[in-house]
């Protein structure tokens, strides 16, 4: 059955019906509309009105209100249903949309549409009949037909008729019981399907589960086996070697404390032979701040790591070596002398120049300390080593990876050809500073690489055997994440599975301490510094403008 609707159109004189099927309608003298209307009794846009069919009801979704359209007496407004019957009329422009008559068409009207699906003469005489009083004639003389026709039907008839109705009747009813039936059977089964569907899902998804836990166990596995290659090559060169030197000077006046003669100068603390032939200690020889003999001066290494902003990470015992010597502490106490920092500078690989640093924190009970260096002399590119966070991360039987530089320079000469290494020694043998600072200018300064696992741990201390020894102490240690997990304070050569770290943790504290960012915090400031700069500089362009 065709759907639309019949609009009745009057404007002044002219008068024109036409049925539209379409689910959207526009009025106007536009050749783009569906029902175009050429008059000079409107001064309006091209398209004065639009209809579109929603679930079988028109509505008026466009109008112009220049036309000053009422509905019914009533303005018109946006989304309004149009029912039958209803008249849409301008009186000021002599135009009104009707929705139920139907009148000739004029000269001066035309449709721009598709051609009709009901013809005209239909349309006409359909509506004719509707409106006729003829109609009540037409239903009396069918109830008579029907009434008269019944009467002349014999019983017989009536009964097979009846006979048939009933069985057909029976077997709708039967015809509906079995596809009830056969829909209650197909539901059962369906739900069964189901039910099978989910469970084969629910094994789907644990062989998922299995095979993600593989993956991950995979991926642990791959990251574990590769995790010294990864620290080394992203991180290796922000491991760097601190060289030091210190001599003893006395606590009242700060004068530098010489050796007395060569021999106390070879041991110091050696007993020496007395005139009657007992011996008492190099003490009474002693240290003295007079003459010219050789200050009392040590050298000393290790390893620190760079955490951003110029801060170094190391050991308290690496830049205070004095306090792990029992030897210096004797001669400290028996000739009232305290130590004294003459140099102090840190080796990154791949850079020759050494960067003079500073104590600025020591830690308390954890071997630790914080040293700077200025931060503007940072290199460009110097990597800046990730901390672990996260407390829980360490476990035993984690793999690990520590650098540093073991062995000081022997190990770095080890790297090198015998030749070469034999030649280097005979040139600055007797000079650790100048020997470091000659494989800092070779570019032969880097750290040792070594992987193992955590074989104890407590909320103080990390054990773990990867193989370091004297001069790696300060040495971050690398957990499977990536970050740094530990820093290591002691070295026992003689059990390799018992080598000590501290926790990370401890030293962030200590670094915040000393006023040190981190890299995101760092981003954070840079981020408003720039939006400050930027917002002075628009405020200093508007002043200057007014």
């Amino acid at each position: 059955m065709a759907t639309g609707i019949i609009i009745h159109i009057t404007v002044g004189n002219e008068k024109r019906t036409e049925f539209f099927s379409e689910e959207r309608i526009r009025i106007g003298s536009d050749e783009t509309c569906d029902l175009q209307i050429e008059t000079n009794l409107v001064d309006a846009p091209s398209v004065w009105l639009e209809l579109e069919n929603t679930d079988g009801v028109f509505r008026v979704v466009n109008f112009t209100p220049a036309l000053s359209f009422l509905i019914n007496d009533k303005p018109v407004r946006r989304f309004i249903a149009v029912a039958d019957g209803d008249v849409i009329h301008s009186d000021s422009n002599e135009l009104s949309f009707s929705f139920f008559a139907l009148a000739g068409r004029g000269s001066l009207i035309k449709t721009n549409r598709e051609p009709r699906h009901v013809a005209q003469f239909i349309e006409e005489a359909a509506l004719d009949a509707a409106a006729s009083p003829q109609r009540d004639e037409a239903k009396a003389f069918l109830r008579e037909f029907v009434r008269e026709l019944s009467r002349e039907i014999s019983w017989t008839t009536k009964l097979i008729t009846l006979v048939l109705a009933l069985g057909f009747i029976t077997g709708v009813l039967y015809l509906g019981y079995a596809v009830n039936d056969e829909l209650r059977r197909s539901r059962e089964t369906a739900q069964q399907q189901a039910e099978l569907i989910q469970r084969l899902g629910g094994q789907l998804g644990n062989a998922t589960d299995q095979l993600g836990s593989l993956e991950q166990t995979n991926k642990e596995l791959i990251r574990a086996q590769s995790l010294a290659q990864n620290v080394r090559v992203e991180y290796g060169n922000g491991i760097c070697l601190i060289l030091g030197v210190y001599d003893l000077v006395d606590r009242s006046n700060n004068r530098v404390l010489r050796y007395g003669n060569a021999q106390a100068q070879a041991n110091p603390y050696e007993p020496q032979p007395t005139e009657d032939g007992s011996q008492t200690p190099s003490t009474a020889v002693g240290l003295t701040t007079d003459g010219n003999g050789s200050p009392v001066e040590y050298d000393f290494i290790g390893t620190g790591f760079h955490v951003g902003g110029g801060f170094v990470v190391t050991n308290k015992h690496v830049v205070q070596p004095w306090t792990e010597d029992d030897m210096v502490k004797t001669m400290m106490r028996d000739n009232n002398g305290r130590a004294r920092i003459k140099r102090l500078v840190i080796y990154f690989p791949g850079y020759p120049q050494p960067y003079p640093i500073k104590v600025s924190q020591l830690g308390g009970r954890e071997d630790l300390a914080v040293a700077t260096f200025d931060a503007a002399l940072v290199p460009e590119g110097l990597p800046v080593l990730p901390l672990e966070t996260d407390t829980k991360v360490a476990t035993v039987g984690q793999t690990v990876v520590t650098m540093g530089y073991p062995s000081g320079p022997d190990r770095l000469l080890a790297m090198v050809d015998d030749a070469e290494a034999k030649s280097i020694n005979q040139r600055f043998g007797n000079s650790r500073q100048n020997l470091i600072n000659f494989l800092a200018q070779s570019k032969k300064i880097v750290p040792l690489t070594t992987q193992g696992a955590i074989t104890d741990l407590d909320t103080r201390r990390i054990v773990h055997d990867a193989k370091t020894a004297e001069g790696g102490s300060g040495a971050p240690l690398f957990g499977q994440t990536g970050k740094v997990i530990g820093i290591n304070f002691g070295v026992f050569t003689e059990n390799t599975a018992a080598n000590m770290a501290v926790p990370v943790s401890y030293a962030i504290d200590l670094l915040q301490k000393a006023g040190w960012k981190t890299p995101e915090e760092m981003e954070r400031e840079k981020q408003d510094q720039a939006t400050t700069a930027q917002a002075n500089t628009n405020s200093a362009a508007a002043l200057k403008s007014n």
